[in-house]
C-alpha cells in the first residue's frame, strides 16, 4: 500500500543556489535586496524570503528611483505593493542622476551604488549569468584589463559589508521559468529595448549570434572570468606581501582596488604611488622603489679574466657615463649584428621605466656597456685577457632596508 504521507517538494535549482550563496556569506543579521521591480530582483527577493527562516537573517529591500523613465513612479509603486504583500520592509530612495561623459547608464549605476553604500548592511543584487557574460564582453570591447575581464564577483567586500550576487551562475531563461512557475509578477523596463545602449545591443544582437555557433558561450565567458578573477586575487596577494615586506602602510580598501586596477591594466608604464614608494608591475612581477627617482649611481669595476671590458682599453681611452637618448645600438653577441637597445631591453625583460635612467658607458662615441645587457663584443676581453667587469648600484633605499 502506498504511503499517504505527502512527499516534500524538492527545492528548485534557483533556491538551492541562493541558499548556498547565503551560507557561504555567513549571512546572519540584516540582508537588503536591491529591488528594481524587474524579474531578476523579484525572483531573488522571493527566493530569499523563502530562505529567511533557515538562514537566520532579517530581510528587507531598497528601491532606487532614478527618475529617468516616465514610468519610474509606477515602478516604485509596484515595489511598495509587492513588499507590502510579502511583508518585507522596503525603503525607496530618489536620486538625481548627474550627466557624465560615460552616459546615463553609467551615471545611474554610480547613483545606485551610492545608495547601496548608505544602506550600511550586507546587500544582495540580482545579477545573473547573462549579465555576467554581457559585462565581460562589454569590458573587453572597451579594452579593459584583468579586473574588467574578471566580470562581477559572486561575493565581495563592500565598504565594510558584503555584496552578494546569489544568482550570478543562473541563466536568465531559468529565472524566467521560475517566475512563471511561481506565478510572480514583475515590471518591464522599456529601456531594455534601446539598442543604443551597449548592453542591449550585445544582448539582442551579439548574444543570439554567438549562441547559434556556441550554445554555451555564456557559461564559457563566465568560466574565463573566474580564471581572470583568480589571477587578480593572486596579484592582490603579491601586492599585500610586497607592501608588508617593505613595511609600508596597508592601503584603504578603495585605494587597494585602484592600485590593483592600474597594476592589472597591463600597461608597463602604470605607476602607483603609495606611502613614499612607487609601485609598478611588469611581466607579472611587482616592483617597489622610492617615489622620487634616484639621483645618482655608483659605478664599480671588478677584475676578471676572459670577460668584462679589456683592461688595457680602460687605461688608454676617454670614457663617459651618459643617459639614454634613443637610437643607441649594442652588439653583446659577436655572432649577431648590432641591435637597438629597445630590442635588447625587451628581450632581457628590463622594465620600461628603468631603461631611460640607466647609466650607459661610452668610449668616445661608442656605446660599450649597458647595465643588464652587457659589454659590446668589440670591447670585451678575450680568453686569458685581463678584464674589468662594470656594475652600477642605485644610491637610494626603500624604507625598512638596511
Amino acid at each position: 500500500m502506498a504511503s499517504s504521507r505527502k512527499r516534500r517538494k524538492r527545492p528548485s535549482a534557483e533556491r538551492r543556489k541562493a541558499r548556498t550563496s547565503g551560507h557561504k556569506a555567513g549571512t546572519v543579521g540584516r540582508l537588503v535586496v536591491g529591488l528594481s521591480g524587474g524579474v531578476d530582483s523579484v525572483v531573488l527577493l522571493h527566493l530569499l524570503k523563502a530562505l529567511e527562516p533557515s538562514l537566520g537573517y532579517e530581510l528587507s529591500a531598497v528601491h532606487v528611483h532614478h527618475g529617468l523613465s516616465p514610468n519610474a513612479d509606477r515602478w516604485a509603486a509596484f515595489c511598495r505593493r509587492l513588499c507590502r504583500r510579502w511583508k518585507i520592509p522596503l525603503v525607496v530612495r530618489k536620486v538625481a542622476v548627474a550627466k557624465g561623459r560615460d552616459g546615463p547608464e553609467a551615471a545611474a549605476r554610480r547613483a545606485r551604488y551610492a545608495i547601496f553604500r548608505a544602506v550600511g548592511t550586507d546587500i544582495a543584487l540580482a545579477h545573473n549569468l547573462d549579465d555576467q557574460a554581457e559585462t565581460v564582453i562589454m569590458n573587453l570591447l572597451r579594452g579593459a584589463g584583468l579586473r574588467g575581464a574578471s566580470g562581477m564577483p559572486a561575493r565581495a567586500a563592500f565598504h565594510g559589508r558584503t555584496l552578494l550576487r546569489p544568482l550570478l551562475g543562473t541563466p536568465r531563461a531559468s529565472i524566467l521559468r521560475y517566475a512563471r512557475r511561481e506565478r510572480l509578477s514583475w515590471i518591464e523596463d522599456e529601456s531594455n529595448a534601446d539598442e543604443a545602449l551597449t548592453r542591449n545591443f550585445i544582448r539582442r544582437n551579439v548574444g543570439p549570434l554567438l549562441e547559434r555557433r556556441f550554445p554555451r558561450w555564456k557559461e564559457s565567458v563566465a568560466r574565463a572570468a573566474r580564471h581572470f578573477a583568480k589571477r587578480e586575487a593572486g596579484l592582490e596577494e603579491r601586492l599585500r606581501s610586497a607592501l608588508g615586506e617593505r613595511k609600508l602602510r596597508a592601503p584603504s580598501e578603495s585605494k587597494l582596488a585602484e592600485m590593483l586596477r592600474q597594476l592589472a591594466s597591463g600597461s608597463p608604464r602604470a605607476t602607483i604611488r603609495h606611502d613614499g614608494a612607487a609601485l609598478r608591475a611588469y611581466r607579472g612581477t611587482i616592483t617597489l622603489e622610492p617615489d622620487a627617482s634616484p639621483s645618482s649611481f655608483t659605478l664599480e669595476f671588478h677584475p676578471v679574466t676572459g670577460s668584462g671590458i679589456r683592461a688595457e682599453l680602460l687605461l688608454q681611452r676617454r670614457w663617459a657615463l651618459r643617459p639614454r637618448k634613443g637610437g643607441e645600438r649594442l652588439q653583446p653577441d659577436p655572432r649577431r649584428p648590432r641591435r637597438t637597445l629597445k630590442n635588447l631591453f625587451q628581450e632581457a625583460g628590463v622594465p620600461p621605466w628603468e631603461r631611460d635612467r640607466l647609466p650607459l658607458l661610452f668610449c668616445d662615441d661608442d656605446l660599450v656597456w649597458v647595465p643588464g645587457i652587457g659589454v659590446d663584443a668589440r670591447y670585451r676581453a678575450r680568453r686569458g685577457e685581463r678584464g674589468l667587469e662594470p656594475s652600477a648600484a642605485l644610491r637610494a633605499n626603500l624604507r625598512g632596508e638596511e
